[in-house]
């Protein structure tokens, strides 16, 4: 008879071995059989534990964010130079997840914008986090800055080839992400610009005048 623990780890085998195959053939591309192949178990195994190939996308999805989150939670709860350095260099443990990202973002289903939900909500979570822990800056719109951080967090797994063209050499490898990490973190601490002329003409640019309301009300 199976024991719990042996299903759960045949669970997570097939977990792995479905992440390894969406990320090299793309969802519509991998079959419940090849999985369960690289998995080593049966066709029937996997659709015990997930009955269908689009709910183990779901739990694939699920793991994959969870990865990326519990590092970030890492880093905010201890930024050290070593754990930073470590990341930095633990491209093996990521480099199929940063693969499978990079095929299931863009795939244009329900599913893809899912994924993206899903880490714009860990985002969000994250810094809020840093806020209660007082490391951000006041935001005049907190949910399109959540959006923003998103977008830098997940550009580079989009567009890898792009950014690796321009570069010259892939971004995602230790050389690439040291390079990128400075003038990353410098840009959310700092900002880039010297003073605040530009920030200041916006703000005034859309702040309605002082009697526009008035105008309005007579």
């Amino acid at each position: 008879m199976r024991s719990a623990s042996d299903d759960l780890t045949a669970r997570a085998r097939i977990r792995d071995a479905a992440i390894v195959a969406f990320a090299r053939d793309g969802f519509d591309g991998a079959s419940m059989r090849g999985i369960a192949k690289e998995a080593g178990v049966s066709a029937a195994l996997i659709v015990h534990h997930f009955g269908d190939k689009n709910a183990l996308r779901t739990e694939c999805d699920d793991h994959v964010v969870g990865v990326f989150i519990d590092e970030e939670h890492d880093l905010i709860e201890a930024p050290t130079g070593d754990r930073i350095r470590a990341a930095l260099h633990d491209l093996d443990r990521y480099g199929t997840y940063v693969d499978y990202l990079s095929r299931m973002l863009v795939d244009g289903s329900p599913a893809a914008d899912r994924l993206f939900d899903s880490f714009l909500a860990s985002t969000r979570s994250v810094l809020a986090e840093q806020r209660d822990a007082g490391m951000l800056e006041p935001m005049s719109d907190p949910e399109m800055t959540t959006l923003l951080v998103t977008l830098i967090g997940l550009g580079p797994v989009v567009m890898r080839s792009q950014i690796a063209r321009a570069l010259g050499t892939d971004q995602l490898n230790p050389a690439g992400l040291i390079r990128m990490t400075l003038p990353t973190l410098e840009l959310l601490t700092h900002g880039i610009y010297s003073t605040t002329a530009l920030l200041d003409s916006a703000r005034d640019a859309l702040t309605p005048p002082a009697n526009a309301s008035e105008g309005d009300a007579s």
